[in-house]
C-alpha cells in the first residue's frame, strides 16, 4: 500500500489541499465557493456544462453501442481498419478536433458551403454548444466504444439463444439479455465520457466565440480577470462534481459483465 499511498498524496490529495486553500484565500474568503451559486455567470457556465457533458455521454454510448456490437459480432474485409479508424480520434489533441469541427460546420466549412448551394444561406454552427457537442462526441466515441466491445466480446450467446427459443422477439433479446447484461460497461465508460466532457479545455478554447462552460470560465477568471482565488474555487468545485459522477457510477457499476460466459 506505500507507494499507492505516496502516489495519491503527491499527485491527488496535496494539489487538491492546496487549490482548496488558494480558492478560499481571496477576498471573497471562502465565499469564492458559493459563487458557483450566487453568480449568474458561473452557475449558468456549471449548468450548461453538466447538461452538455450529460447529453454527449448518451449519444456517444448510443453510437457506441450499436457500432461496438455490429463489431463484435460480424467479420468482414476492412474491419480491423474501420475499428482504428474509430479509435483514431484518441490520438488528436483538443484543438486540433476544434480545428476539425471548424472546418466542417465553420463559416468556410463543408456544411456551409452545402447548405449555400441548396439554399443560398449557409449553416454555421461549429462556435456555438452544437459545435463543441460535435467535437465532444468525436473524441469520446473512441473512450466508450472500446469498452463497449471488450465487454460485448465476454457476452454469453448461449442466453440469447435462450431468449429466442423461449419467443422473445429482437427488442425484447437487446432490451432484456444484452442491455442489462453490458450495464456494468456502460455506467463506467458513461462516466469515464462525462468526466472528460466536463473537464475538456482544448476544444472549447478553439470555439468559444459564443461558448460559457466551466473550463472556460475558469480560463477567464484566471487570465483575463487575475481572480486567482475564484478560478481556484470554481476548479475545485469543478473536480468535486466530476469526482460524485465517477464515484456514483462506480459505486453501480460493479466489477464484471453481468452475462458473462
Amino acid at each position: 500500500m506505500a507507494p499507492a499511498a505516496v502516489v495519491f498524496g503527491a499527485f491527488f490529495l496535496l494539489p487538491m489541499v492546496r487549490l482548496l486553500l488558494i480558492g478560499g484565500s481571496g477576498a471573497e474568503g471562502w465565499g469564492a465557493y458559493a459563487s458557483i451559486v450566487t453568480n449568474p455567470r458561473h452557475l449558468e457556465s456549471l449548468v450548461s456544462t453538466v447538461l452538455l457533458s450529460a447529453g454527449v455521454t448518451l449519444v456517444t454510448l448510443a453510437v457506441s453501442t450499436v457500432a461496438g456490437l455490429f463489431l463484435v459480432r460480424n467479420r468482414f474485409p476492412g474491419r480491423s481498419v474501420l475499428i482504428a479508424m474509430l479509435t483514431f480520434p484518441l490520438a488528436f489533441p483538443g484543438v486540433v478536433i476544434g480545428f476539425m469541427v471548424i472546418m466542417l460546420a465553420g463559416r468556410q466549412g463543408l456544411i456551409g458551403d452545402l447548405t449555400f448551394r441548396l439554399t443560398g444561406s449557409k449553416l454555421v454552427f461549429a462556435y456555438s454548444m452544437a459545435g463543441l457537442f460535435l467535437g465532444y462526441v468525436y473524441f469520446s466515441i473512441p473512450r466508450v466504444i472500446l469498452t463497449v466491445m471488450a465487454s460485448a466480446e465476454k457476452l454469453d450467446p448461449r442466453l440469447e439463444e435462450a431468449a429466442r427459443s423461449l419467443g422473445a422477439r429482437p427488442w425484447q433479446v437487446v432490451g432484456h439479455v444484452i442491455l442489462p447484461a453490458l450495464k456494468p460497461a456502460f455506467l463506467s465508460a458513461g462516466a469515464i465520457c462525462f468526466a472528460t466532457a466536463m473537464g475538456a479545455f482544448g476544444t472549447a478554447f478553439t470555439l468559444a466565440t459564443r461558448i460559457d462552460v466551466l473550463p472556460m470560465t475558469i480560463y477567464t477568471e484566471f487570465t483575463l480577470a487575475a481572480n486567482i482565488a475564484t478560478a481556484a474555487a470554481l476548479s475545485f468545485v469543478l473536480g468535486a462534481v466530476t469526482w460524485a459522477a465517477l464515484a456514483v457510477a462506480r459505486s453501480f457499476a460493479g466489477t464484471s459483465v453481468a452475462a458473462a460466459g
